[in-house]
């Protein structure tokens, strides 16, 4: 025990050199408190008395000073320093929220300061909460005195320290003791030898002042920036060397910390003015520009207040010196050194990498482009980072959202410097057309950014269709779409836009005062921190200008009109309509094509509507419907060249481009001559049972007969199911699909042109039975027409052998005549010519080649990769027919 009371009496007095009697009484009474408690000593004041005489040799003889220690130890014995009380938060709850309440009498800190607490209290980690608790409340109680001179509050210089003082037993008041001086510190030691040798430590006042420099980019007078070759940016630092002054390693890496702060605003503040002077700045890269401006004047702010501090910390400084006071040295901690400035501009530092790498990425992108850069920042764990590009995203997005709204709203594109992710198509930029109604602000001008055109002729007199305008007009561009928008509302954005400026300039919308009063209601202040405001308003727009433009095509021009007018005539919807042309234009259709005139088939046109159902349709929709040729070579006949065509005119030739309607002209053509081979074989089957009775003359041919009405039947079956798979199958399901979509009115232009294009590629599909295999998409229409072709000659055959057993049967008549007497004329017999044998060969021929090709047809419609074409070969063949006809044959075939 007695070595470790001597052990405690050297620390004793070696902080009693450095901090005064007072922290080594509270050394003694520790150590008092913990031999106490061990050895259980009964007397408190000799054991006191005994202590301080063994620690303290100077109150041995001073029993002034012995007591006065004693009383010390005695009071800090019975004080609570160093016990462990039961952990009340309550308490101090109530005491940090009056406490708060006092400084914030609005009581939003307070709610803050519950908050926390509550979440301190969920931390599993920290086990002394009641000591976080009360440490914190005792450094908000805590107040200091600030000087009124300073500029920054860390910086302000504490007030002089007051040295302890005892007072004798007479009232006197002794002088303070003066400390012990143990040695000279390390430091000085260091100082003496490089004094002597002629070294000395460069100021740091003189330091600061040139980090001060760099700061902004200067070189100083010791420590300057030395550029590399080619680089126009200094980013090397160098120590002026000099033979009486040196500065050591870890201030020149702290130098070195500080001077990156000066790096990098060379840099911002080199973009900055390179882009102000340069031409042709886009206003993205202009409100960064801004926005980095102001940044580097806080910059410039802070340079002034830490310069304007570091002049007054340096004259206090030197007051302090000259005036040899002895507590001079905490006074340092005051002033501002390279360590200080170096926390004070660690905020900064962080600001200019953040600004120089934004700045670096602008030189090479611009626009939306720019702003999805600088918005892949935000996703950042770092708060400041996060913080930071919220706010400087808040600024450079501002031209953007001022160009979406007015592209959102009133579907005007105004983009000087192509920036938006919506781009105008330079070469329809030449056809201008006017505004259609004459409103202020510019409406009933020429589009300035060359808006839809319409049926008014522009001032080129170039007319472009409503599909091509609408498809190649604007060009939606995603590299340049924001990521915080995302590419699903920027289709949206982009739809919404178009549609509005095709209302305004292609349908030449009267109602669009109406429409833009309701997007205006519709639509706020667009910002980036306010992105579900941003989602709600393109919602909104998107669906009044979707439904806007349902309205117009559907009821303004009677869209739906015009789609059933191309499915009653060109599709042959309605029957009567078809019959009743068949009926007009047979005769003329089977003469040379070279010999037919528009008018007489437009004649026979106008005649078939009013005998038909027709007539009830509206007059804007008959008028439509015309009659004209196609391009005719040497030896074709007008069933070859003959079509119906239906005109339309802006704005539905958007949905009824000139594409769509070459396919309902293909389909026409192929509807109308199965048309035809219907009409065909109706008119050879009438009159083949119908003059039988006639052949009862020629007896030998009833087998041939018999099997030309057997081959018939096939052809009719044949076609009258083709027939009933376009007309039932597809054509009516697919105009069910379509019908649904425009009932519903939802989506937008696009929505709707990909609906319609989804019916006429679905129709021509499955009418023409086209095949998915590449190479091989026309191989069963191929074989279609052939055996269209096959029946016309078999019909063809059949008429020529009908003729001949007239002829015979007529002659026969005459020889029965002759042997009852009866003259009825000279009978003419040629035996050296039979044409018999030659027609039941064609007859046969052209019979065995349906068969064939009808064979053919139905094993590729039995493979085919739609359902409803394998559906259709089903249909011809239902109960295997052509399947054991073939194997029939095979069988013949092998026998012989």
């Amino acid at each position: 025990m007695q070595k470790r009371l001597i052990r405690d009496y050297s620390r004793a007095r070696d902080r009693m050199d450095a901090s005064g009697s007072s922290i080594t009484i509270v050394h003694l009474a520790s150590h008092f408190t913990a031999i106490s408690l061990s050895t259980k000593m009964t007397t408190l004041v000799s054991s006191l008395e005994s202590l301080v005489s063994s620690l303290v040799p100077s109150a041995r003889g001073d029993r002034v000073l012995r007591d006065e220690l004693v009383s010390h130890c005695r009071d800090i014995l019975t004080s609570h320093i160093g016990q462990n009380q039961e952990p009340d938060l309550g308490y101090l709850s109530d005491q940090a929220k009056r406490h708060l309440l006092q400084t914030s009498p609005s009581g939003s800190n307070s709610l803050k300061f519950t908050n926390l607490l509550s979440r301190l209290l969920d931390q599993p980690v920290l086990s002394r909460k009641h000591a976080s608790v009360l440490f914190l409340l005792s450094l908000a109680t805590f107040t200091q005195t600030q000087s009124s001179a300073s500029f920054l509050p860390s910086l302000a210089p504490p007030p002089p320290s007051r040295r302890p003082t005892t007072a004798n037993p007479n009232g006197h008041v002794s002088p303070p003791r003066t400390p012990v001086s143990r040695g000279k510190p390390k430091a000085e030691l260091l100082k003496e030898y490089r004094a002597k040798n002629g070294l000395s430590q460069l100021s740091e006042q003189l330091l600061l002042r040139d980090a001060l420099y760099l700061l902004q980019g200067i070189s100083g007078k010791y420590i300057r920036f030395s550029s590399q070759e080619g680089s126009e940016i200094d980013n090397t630092l160098v120590f002026v060397d000099d033979t009486k002054h040196i500065i050591s390693a870890p201030t020149k890496a702290l130098i070195h910390r500080l001077s990156e702060v000066g790096y990098l605003y060379i840099r911002v503040e080199s973009y900055v003015r390179e882009t102000e002077a340069a031409a042709a700045v886009g206003m993205i890269k202009q409100s960064l520009c801004y926005h980095l401006q102001a940044q580097l004047t806080e910059y410039y702010r802070l340079i002034a207040i830490l310069e304007t501090q570091m002049s007054s910390s340096t004259t206090w400084s030197e007051d302090t010196m000259s005036s040899n006071l002895v507590g001079h040295n905490s006074g340092e901690a005051s002033v501002l050194t390279l360590r200080r400035l170096d926390v004070w501009i660690n905020d900064w530092r962080l600001r200019m990498r953040m600004m120089s790498v934004c700045v670096e990425a602008a030189r090479d992108t611009h626009g939306g482009a720019l702003v999805n850069l600088i918005h892949g920042y935000a996703d950042n764990g770092d708060p400041f980072v996060r913080k930071f590009t919220d706010q400087l995203l808040e600024e450079v997005s501002k031209p953007f959202f001022a160009t979406l709204h007015k592209w959102l709203f009133s579907g005007e594109l105004y983009d000087p410097f192509a920036e938006f992710f919506v781009a105008l198509d330079q070469s329809m930029t030449q056809a201008q057309y006017a505004h259609p109604s004459p409103l202020a602000g510019g409406i009933g001008q020429p589009s300035a950014d060359g808006a839809f055109g319409g049926d008014s002729e522009d001032i080129l007199g170039l007319r472009e269709s409503g599909l091509r305008l609408w498809e190649t007009k604007y060009q939606f561009q995603k590299e340049m779409l924001p990521m915080f928008v995302g590419e699903v509302f920027g289709r949206k954005i982009f739809s919404t836009g178009k549609s509005l400026n095709f209302i305004r300039y292609s349908c030449h919308d009267s109602d669009w005062v109406i429409t833009r009063e309701k997007m205006s209601d519709t639509g706020g202040i667009l910002k980036y921190s306010d992105i579900a405001g941003l989602e709600r308003s393109i919602d909104a727009a998107y669906q009044v200008a979707s439904q806007r433009l349902f309205e117009v095509f559907i009821g303004k021009f009677r869209l739906l009109d015009h789609l059933s007018a191309l499915k009653n005539y060109l599709l042959l919807g309605h029957g009567d309509f078809a019959d009743r042309l068949m009926e007009a234009l047979g005769t003329s259709l089977a003469r040379p094509a070279n010999t037919l005139y528009r008018h007489n088939l437009t004649a026979h046109l106008d005649t078939a509507l009013r005998s038909s159902n027709a007539i009830h349709d509206p007059l804007d929709v008959r008028r439509r419907l015309d009659a004209r040729m196609l391009e005719y070579s040497h030896g074709e006949i007008g069933w070859d060249v003959f079509t119906l065509e239906y005109k339309v005119d802006a704005p539905i030739d958007t949905v009824l481009d000139p594409i769509s309607m070459e396919t309902y002209l293909k389909l026409f053509r192929h509807l109308w001559q199965m048309k035809r081979i219907e009409v065909a074989l109706n008119a050879g089957w009438m009159r083949t049972v119908g003059g039988t009775r006639n052949f009862l003359r020629v007896p030998e041919l009833e087998i041939e007969w018999h099997k030309v009405r057997i081959v018939m039947t096939e052809m009719i079956h044949f076609i009258r199911q083709m027939q009933a798979h376009c007309h039932l199958e597809v054509i009516e399901c697919s105009w069910k699909i379509l019908i649904d979509f425009l009932n519903k009115k939802e989506g937008d232009l696009d929505a709707l042109l990909d609906a319609h294009q989804s019916y006429l590629d679905r129709m021509a599909r499955k009418v023409l039975l086209l095949s998915s295999k590449t190479g091989k998409e026309e191989t069963i229409l191929s074989q279609v027409k052939e055996i269209f072709s096959t029946i016309l000659q078999y019909r063809e055959a059949v008429d020529n052998f009908y003729n001949y057993c007239l002829t015979e049967s007529s002659r026969r008549d005459q020889e029965l005549d002759v042997q009852r007497g009866v003259h009825t004329g000279r009978a003419r017999h040629d035996e050296t010519s039979n044409p018999l044998p030659g027609l039941l060969e064609r007859l046969g021929e052209y019979g065995s080649s349906f068969t064939e090709r009808a064979q053919t047809i139905v094993h590729h419609l039995q493979v085919h990769s739609d359902l409803d074409c394998r559906f259709l070969g089903v249909r011809l063949s239902f109960s295997d027919f052509y399947k054991s006809k073939r194997e029939l044959a095979q069988a013949q075939k092998g026998g012989s």
